[in-house]
């Protein structure tokens, strides 16, 4: 039992030091972008030319579409940047 605890304390600042170099949505992040759509202006959230999934709408007229409508058009801005 020793040598099990021994073990896991020495593993945790190793697994702390890996856990610290995944980067988190908020380090990937651009200047936001304003998309003209059919139904009002979509204001997004882009992030890494590789990470367009987690492209989102952060203002968007909620009276004329939903939520994921308003990601939707941004994902398709996203998509747009990468060609």
């Amino acid at each position: 039992m020793k040598t099990s605890l021994v073990t896991k304390i020495l593993m945790l600042p190793l697994v702390a030091s890996l856990a610290a170099c995944i980067p988190s949505p908020e380090d990937l992040e651009t200047t936001p972008v304003k998309v003209q759509t059919p139904k009002g202006e979509v204001t997004c959230q882009l992030y890494r030319q590789d990470r367009v999934t987690w492209d989102r709408a952060i203002n968007f007229p909620a009276a004329k579409m939903s939520v994921p409508e308003a990601d939707a058009f941004c994902r398709q801005e996203g998509q747009r940047r990468l060609k």
